[in-house]
């Protein structure tokens, strides 16, 4: 009797602690990508596999309807959406991180650095993201190639235009892009340090390019590498673009205090397997004190998931 007495208690205090150790996790919110939506499989099985494997309490935030405002709402639009949205998300009060896919990452630079008000970001993984903006050649397609995507309607009508950036026309984009080009501190003489001190106030930013990737060009992009201005054939690795140089918003400030993972996945656009999703997201969506039990309750299985936005 006493020792049952003694093992029953032994299992209610460690009970007690495990309850305390997942209180404490830090929640994290994953944004989707363009044409995706917080209900499709690509979203789903990102923040479902995540919320598993980390223990940690994650969910999707949506914008408008999903996959058709995901395109053809205005990027500056959606990050106000997103904006108002964790605002309001009480259990984001204390802190949260961000898990962004391929468009959701600009989304996510919006939140980090222009919502005032919001709750702080702790890790940004950025999985595919079209950081340094995306340099489509040839116009694919829709009434925006008539107009142009540096023209009022082209920068109102697709949400990629605002962060479109044209090697041969960077001058365009300067003037005409409404939205990377702020995000980047990159417009002459309207510098703001509120940007710059907001990311570089990141704990860890999580950068995850795709060996194979063909939806963000260059695939580099997603490191803050870019194309040479005037090439679409020489790409600078990040720290020989201006951005990085110049510290425009906190990247070099970031990677001199060590705060900076680049990671290369084999693979095409977000496609992330269970084991890969273990060894670099799910560390930094678990707090110092809960690694040891998220890791021991991590699925055994390990299917490969290839998604193509």
């Amino acid at each position: 009797m006493a020792n049952l007495c003694s093992e029953t208690f032994i299992l209610f205090i460690i009970s007690i602690f495990c309850s305390i150790c997942f209180s404490s996790s830090i929640p994290f919110i994953v944004l989707h990508g363009i044409t995706m939506s917080c209900n499709d499989i690509g979203s789903s099985f990102y923040t479902s596999q995540l919320r598993s494997m980390s223990g940690t309490n994650g969910q999707c935030v949506e914008i408008g309807n999903g996959a058709f405002d995901s395109v053809t709402m205005p990027i500056e639009n959606q990050v106000q959406v997103a904006c108002e949205k964790v605002k309001r998300m009480n259990e984001l009060r204390q802190g949260y991180n961000i898990v962004a896919l391929s468009q959701g990452n600009i989304i996510a630079r919006g939140i980090i650095e222009l919502c005032d008000g919001a709750p702080p970001v702790k890790n940004f993984i950025s999985i595919g993201g079209p950081n340094a903006g995306v340099a489509n050649a040839v116009c694919s397609g829709g009434p925006w190639c008539a107009f142009g995507v540096y023209s009022d309607f082209g920068q109102s009508h697709y949400a990629p235009n605002g962060y479109m950036k044209l090697p041969n026309d960077i001058a365009g984009y300067l003037r005409g892009c409404r939205f990377l080009p702020k995000l980047n501190n990159e417009i002459p003489n309207a510098f703001n340090s509120t940007y710059k001190q907001r990311f570089s106030s990141l704990q860890n930013l999580i950068l995850i390019m795709f060996e194979n990737d063909l939806i963000v060009t260059p695939k580099e992009s997603s490191w803050f590498g870019f194309y040479q201005d005037g090439s679409y054939t020489q790409v600078l690795p990040p720290q020989q673009t201006n951005l990085y140089l110049n510290d425009l918003f906190g990247l070099q400030t970031l990677d001199k205090a060590g705060k900076i993972k680049f990671i290369k996945v084999p693979g095409f656009h977000l496609g992330m397997n269970i084991q890969e999703l273990q060894q670099y997201v799910v560390p930094y969506l678990i707090d110092e004190v809960t690694p040891a039990l998220a890791r021991a309750s991590t699925p055994t299985i390990s299917p490969v998931f290839q998604f193509l936005f």
